[in-house]
């Protein structure tokens, strides 16, 4: 059995193990895979931690879920005809519909975090017994699968509040475990996190003191945007502490992040290089400061699991109407500056100046085509539905904004403003004006909105948004509600008598 295949082999197996059990929390571990047969050398802990990273990317893309859960409640897209899709953006997340119930369903990343414990509880295994196995190789193994294991039980939190925290793998039955304090959960993600930081490299397979040599006899470019790099730990932790309102731990991690982003090749993009079928989307790119890939050359392309497959339609693909567009009055009212080289309008003639985002704005439903990696860019046939986009978490851009928000927050006005004109003048903006642009937390979100629209945002920027300013009545209803969060599925509540439903959707 080659690697490739074993890798294939273990990921599917974790999978049918996540969607397959009728205790959502009764995973079974892959110990029912031959202990003769795996766990032996560093050959498997490579397919161990490659089938970890494909369960996540799995979790994200399968129904569309990053996008579903971050860009449609409440956002700019509105859907075509679906009534799932409406039912989504109108914050009825208790309808019933295939869709919502799937998502409401948190087995996905139970399966990436049962694979991360298996891995863990096993790794010494492996470096007793193959003498190829480095200690530094273990180590940097080990940073990876907490940094996955971390960013799982972060997004969990964001997407359901208060989650079960489990931090071994099972065999046969598994105890019900109730929800732990979300508080509780972020605590140890920080701890996980910080640790991966520790012992990640800034590169793999380029002499970096923390990997020396070829990682896995692999050269830098397999690795680059593949798996986590020291900044991709430093990346998750600021969300952390953003998201728990830690602003002046999110200004030490974002700082950290500004201060060496050069080492991992990071910069900050042009219009083109985001917007262009063969840009920061496509394939792996050293940009990619936290994401999950889907690479043509490697079979990895398809239909599903990209945001191409709910916004593209005719003269890009065969397919009449989007499932999701943005409406053009919200086009207009977001991008409401001249020059802007994402969307901007002639003041005189009413006509677009500049589309990257948008194809066709003419007609009655625009067409959303900033994300648009179609067979990796190679195809001009638009019967040719198979896209390769990666699913980006980060880039630095985003966390510009970011470190933009802290600084204003901790009162560094200059400083915030620095990097808000970082990044609206790689965009053809001229510098924030108070009088012009608003309040400059306003003004923050506002570039963030346009900046990082389709790419799974929205939502969690209105979270804390609302957080900070608490001007929206309704909105702050919903965060002491507990509305922001998702419903847990029926199968979960019914099959685990310890989880109960939050308590808005009861």
């Amino acid at each position: 059995m080659n690697r490739y295949t074993k890798i294939l082999g273990l990921s599917l197996l974790c999978l049918s193990l996540a969607t397959g059990c009728k205790k959502i929390l009764d995973i079974h571990s892959s110990h029912a895979v031959d202990e003769n047969n795996f766990w032996n050398s560093h050959d498997d802990t490579r397919t161990a931690l490659i089938g970890a990273y494909g369960l996540m990317r799995a979790a994200l893309a399968n129904d569309d879920a990053y996008w579903m859960y971050g860009d449609l409640r409440d956002g700019d897209f509105k859907s075509y005809q679906r009534q799932d899709l409406k039912a989504i953006i109108d914050g009825n997340l208790n309808a019933s519909f295939p869709l919502l119930d799937d998502l409401s369903n948190w087995r996905r990343f139970y399966a990436v975090i049962n694979a991360c414990n298996m891995f863990l509880e096993h790794v010494g295994e492996v470096k007793a017994r193959d003498p190829r196995y480095s200690e530094q190789n273990m180590k940097v193994d080990i940073a990876n699968i907490r940094f996955l294991r971390a960013f799982a039980y972060f997004l969990m939190v964001r997407i359901w509040g208060d989650v079960p925290l489990i931090t071994t793998s099972h065999d046969g039955q598994f105890q019900e475990v109730p929800r732990t304090d979300q508080a509780k959960v972020l605590a140890f993600c920080e701890q996980e996190l910080q640790a991966a930081a520790a012992d990640l490299p800034y590169l793999y397979s380029s002499n970096d003191p923390q990997q020396i040599g070829l990682y896995y006899n692999e050269d830098a470019g397999r690795w680059q945007g593949a798996i986590a790099r020291k900044l991709s730990a430093y990346a998750v932790l600021a969300h952390v502490a953003a998201w728990e309102g830690k602003y002046a731990d999110v200004a030490v991690y974002t700082k950290f992040i500004m201060d060496n982003y050069s080492k991992e090749g990071h910069s900050f993009i042009s219009t083109s290089t985001l917007t262009n079928s063969n840009g920061i989307f496509a394939g792996r790119t050293a940009n990619q400061m936290v994401a999950f890939n889907f690479v043509y050359a490697h079979a990895e392309a398809s239909y599903s699991g990209h945001i191409e497959e709910l916004t593209l339609a005719q003269p890009l693909i065969d397919k009449q109407y989007p499932d999701i567009y943005v409406p053009k009055n919200t086009i207009t009212s977001v991008f409401n500056e001249v020059n802007d080289q994402r969307f901007s309008l002639d003041t005189l003639t009413g006509l677009p100046t500049s589309e990257n985002y948008f194809t066709n704005f003419s007609t009655q439903i625009p067409i959303f085509s900033k994300i648009k990696v179609i067979r990796d860019g190679n195809s001009s046939n638009p019967s040719f539905r198979i896209f390769s986009s990666a699913v980006l978490f980060t880039r630095m851009e985003e966390i510009a904004l970011l470190r933009a928000e802290a600084l204003a927050i901790n009162g560094d006005q200059a400083g915030a403003i620095e990097m808000l004109n970082d990044v609206r003048g790689e965009r053809g903006l001229t510098n924030y004006n108070s009088a012009l642009n608003g309040d400059l937390i306003s003004a923050i979100f506002a570039e963030r909105r346009r900046e990082l629209m389709g790419e799974g945002w929205r939502w969690y920027d209105l979270v804390r948004y609302n957080r900070i300013k608490q001007s929206d009545p309704d909105f702050m209803q919903l965060i002491n509600n507990g509305g922001i969060y998702w419903p847990i599925a029926k199968e979960i509540i019914q099959n685990n008598k310890a989880i109960t439903q939050n308590a808005y959707w009861k």
